[in-house]
């Protein structure tokens, strides 16, 4: 149907896969076993990656040691891990080989269930399902923008091809978690990963925070998420943007990126916010996707005058890093005298000179003269007012 301004809405009736993984054992006695051993999620994991158990071995005092043995494909050669390393492997294999597409679709087009399937991904269709995600339709704005409309939880969200598949991703892995039973949220290593931020330690962060993005995002749906003190909600907005930092200097930007947004998210309207805004634009930009970053640098800025005091050293710091930043987005831009400008505002809240040096060259030789014109007039000292009489 059509929506206001050739916004569209496509049904997604035709490729939805509910009801798959029940028809599947056929109520077969040996199905039905071996979803109780091996838990029926991971089952249904094991049947979508494309995976065939051939055989079980059961260790009756310690289930999770028995053994697996498995091959991938037809003509896989046969593997034997124990069942709690095979869950492991299995839910690495979905969570690393995600698919999808982000491909527009044509406005003057009835999307085929084919290319619907294209647009979400064959294994995001069989897996939703199965982790208690709802697909209701596939939505585009009058901007060509992509959202899926889905139920998670109850609460229908419309959300983005590559958030459905971070959702699914983290589900995924909370299935692995609360098999281990180990997992939790400890608030008391933040300062240890702080402390490897500051002396750049990256794989020590990914080591301390690393299994924190999967649960964290199942459970900000939750109502015990959401009933979570500030204090604490900052905290792990800022240990995520540590970690989504330390995966983009890592080279893992994607990954970075979709930390970074669920950061945003814990840090809501909170103190934390500035931060995570200004790490999303910074990853953008180091991507060279300037364009997009300067959206987040700008918030970032915002945010960071509206929610923090004006004598803060970390409003301060964050505010030059921030105009540094947008200084790069504009110069990649070709918006010389938008970056000279962010430049002189970094100057003017005391950025050092190394970190002046770094950026300007390029629109200082586009705007040549003009821009020593322009620099001479917001440095000349404002007139006196002349006398009313």
């Amino acid at each position: 149907m059509m929506g206001q301004g050739g916004a569209r809405s496509f049904s997604l009736a035709e490729v939805r896969t509910d009801g798959w993984f029940d028809q599947l054992g056929g109520g077969s006695e040996a199905f039905s076993q071996l979803c109780e051993i091996v838990g029926a999620r991971f089952v249904a994991f094991t049947a979508v990656a494309g995976v065939r158990i051939t055989a079980l071995e059961v260790d009756g005092r310690d289930p999770d040691r028995s053994m697996v043995e498995f091959s991938i494909g037809e003509d896989g050669a046969a593997q034997r891990l124990t069942l709690s390393d095979y869950r492991r492997r299995l839910a690495h294999a979905l969570i690393v080989e995600q698919d999808g597409s982000s491909d527009p679709l044509e406005l003057d087009e009835a999307p085929s269930p084919e290319r619907l399937r294209l647009v979400i991904g064959a294994r995001n269709l069989l897996l939703a399902p199965v982790l208690g995600i709802e697909l209701l339709s596939l939505e585009r704005d009058a901007a060509g923008a992509l959202r899926l409309a889905c139920r998670v939880d109850g609460a229908v969200a419309l959300v983005e091809v590559a958030e459905l598949r971070a959702i699914v991703s983290a589900r995924i892995q909370l299935e692995v978690d609360q098999r281990k039973g180990s997992f939790a949220i400890d608030l008391s290593i933040v300062p240890e990963a702080e402390r490897a931020s500051r002396e750049g330690d990256l794989e020590r962060i990914v080591e301390l925070l690393g299994r924190w993005p999967g649960p964290l995002s199942v459970f900000l749906r939750s109502a015990e998420g959401q009933a979570m003190s500030a204090e604490a909600r900052s905290a792990i907005a800022h240990a995520l943007g540590l970690l989504g930092t330390a995966h983009a200097r890592l080279g893992q930007r994607e990954l970075a990126e979709e930390i970074q947004r669920l950061g945003i998210q814990w840090a809501s309207d909170g103190p934390r916010a500035p931060e995570l805004f200004f790490r999303l634009g910074e990853t953008l930009l180091d991507e060279g996707r300037g364009g997009e970053a300067i959206g987040f640098l700008r918030r970032a800025l915002a945010l960071a005058r509206a929610i923090l005091d004006d004598g803060d050293a970390e409003r301060r710091a964050l505010e030059v890093a921030a105009r540094l930043a947008l200084a790069r987005a504009f110069e990649e831009r070709e918006r010389y005298a938008a970056a000279l400008s962010s430049l002189e505002r970094a100057r003017s809240l005391g950025a050092s000179s190394e970190a002046l040096a770094t950026v300007g060259a390029r629109s200082r030789r586009a705007l040549g003269a003009s821009w020593e014109a322009v620099r001479a007039y917001l440095d000349a000292p404002a007139a006196p007012p002349k006398d009313a009489t």
